[in-house]
């Protein structure tokens, strides 16, 4: 797609730089499922505002169709894209949660029945999600660029300078709002933010080195049980399968972290030996597993800015925090950063006050969300002999405490919005 023109009747900055009009009201950079929602979102509550928006990002979204990674998507997480018509077709849904802890007692299971919805969540292919994201910003009044530029943005009193470069040359666009939404699926899970932090005052947060690989693929089985996600927990890591169709309904996506040396070797070994320690590790519930496809593997680590605003610039998405797999909350808090940063623009037009609003908004959810993710990471995959007790005691205490598991199913699904 060439570039589109600066947006027809921007409006003028201020008084100190009247003769250096806005490009654009919102810039996003970054044209992935969570920055695509934010597009779309803003094109269909900006009538009124007229606020002018640009997407920017490397590479056209539709060169993503083909991905056929695994992500999972809340019910939540639905509700919020069904108004753009963007849910995948393909998308499989989870009636069912199983949790548990490998070679010791006690699990939990969640069902949709008891919370009255569909379904807990789905499982889409990467590909199909974006695909249909970029569908529903198609024929918007969203202006959209290709850019190769990794140059940080240069900063106003009244907005932002970005320089962007690519085929047709090199140009900058002023903006009175930047959003940095980049970050693919599987980026460095041990940073975040991008090219647009190093403009010298990047935000300050939190990180942690999990010691730990994922190592994705998709498996089929011998005894699917389908519409079941699991979450099983080893004392390497948690291994999760979530169903994804298929013949039978025998395939699942596979996520299983390990310590690096152990995520190495097994990336390394025949299907037949793989498949068969991936059996040791996580049991016979399904019977055997009989194919593994597009074998990956990434390192795992806690990135999280403290604060989602700087200045004019705002962070959403894998910009904000990359998560550990655990839960599959990364998409989905995401997703809730996209929603509130539209709510907050749509009702405060490209202020400072919208992106302080938006903060604001965040700061709780965000809060639970990554601390619920971190402290699984790490407490179940501590091998101790007394902890895996308590940790047994307290996935027993959950089926006998309904309100407690019903708060933490919805926290897991609909998160906390404002």
């Amino acid at each position: 797609m060439k570039d589109a023109p600066a947006a027809a009747g921007a409006q003028p900055a201020t008084a100190a730089a009247s003769e250096r009009p806005f490009d654009f009201d919102v810039t996003i950079v970054g044209a992935g499922p969570v920055g695509l929602a934010l597009a779309a979102w803003l094109a269909r509550r900006s009538a009124t505002q007229a606020l002018s928006i640009a997407l920017i990002d490397a590479r056209e979204p539709e060169s993503a169709t083909g991905d056929p990674r695994a992500i999972a998507v809340s019910q939540g997480s639905r509700m919020l894209l069904e108004p753009l018509a963007a849910w995948p077709a393909d998308a499989t849904a989870i009636e069912r949660i199983h949790v548990s802890q490998r070679g010791h007692f006690g699990r939990t299971l969640i069902e949709h029945d008891e919370h009255e919805l569909p379904a807990l969540g789905y499982v889409a292919r990467y590909g199909s999600i974006v695909t249909t994201l970029a569908r529903a910003v198609r024929g918007t009044r969203v202006h959209w660029f290709t850019s190769t530029s990794a140059l940080p943005p240069l900063r106003e009193h009244d907005g932002i300078m970005l320089p962007i470069e690519n085929a047709q040359g090199a140009r900058s666009l002023r903006t009175r709002i930047l959003v940095n939404a980049e970050g693919g699926l599987y980026q460095d899970q041990r940073r975040a933010g991008s090219s647009l932090d190093r403009a010298g005052d990047a935000p300050a947060g939190s990180s942690r080195d999990y010691k730990q690989t994922a190592l994705v693929g998709t498996v089929t089985v011998s005894a699917p049980q389908p519409h079941v996600a699991w979450e099983r927990f080893t004392s390497e890591g948690p291994i999760a399968l979530l169903p994804m169709g298929g013949p039978r309904n025998a395939d699942y996506s596979l996520v299983w972290c390990s310590a690096p040396d152990e995520a190495a070797r097994r990336a390394q070994l025949p299907d037949a030996d793989f498949l068969a320690e991936l059996g040791t590790a996580f049991g016979s519930r399904m019977g055997r597993f009989e194919a593994i496809a597009g074998r990956a593997s990434f390192p795992l680590g806690l990135n999280a800015v403290d604060t989602l605003v700087k200045g004019r610039v705002a962070a959403i998405g894998n910009a904000a925090q990359t998560l550990h797999p655990v839960a599959g909350q990364g998409l989905n808090l995401g997703l809730r950063d996209a929603h509130a940063l539209a709510d907050a623009l749509s009702e405060f037009g490209a202020t400072p006050l919208a992106l302080a609003s938006f903060a604001e908004r965040r700061a709780l959810d965000r809060r639970l969300t990554i601390g619920a993710t971190d402290t699984l990471a790490r407490l179940f995959t501590i091998d101790f002999a007394p902890l895996a007790t308590l940790r047994g005691l307290a996935l027993s205490a959950l089926e006998l405490m309904p309100a407690a598991k019903t708060a933490l199913a919805r926290q897991m699904m609909f998160g906390q919005r404002r």
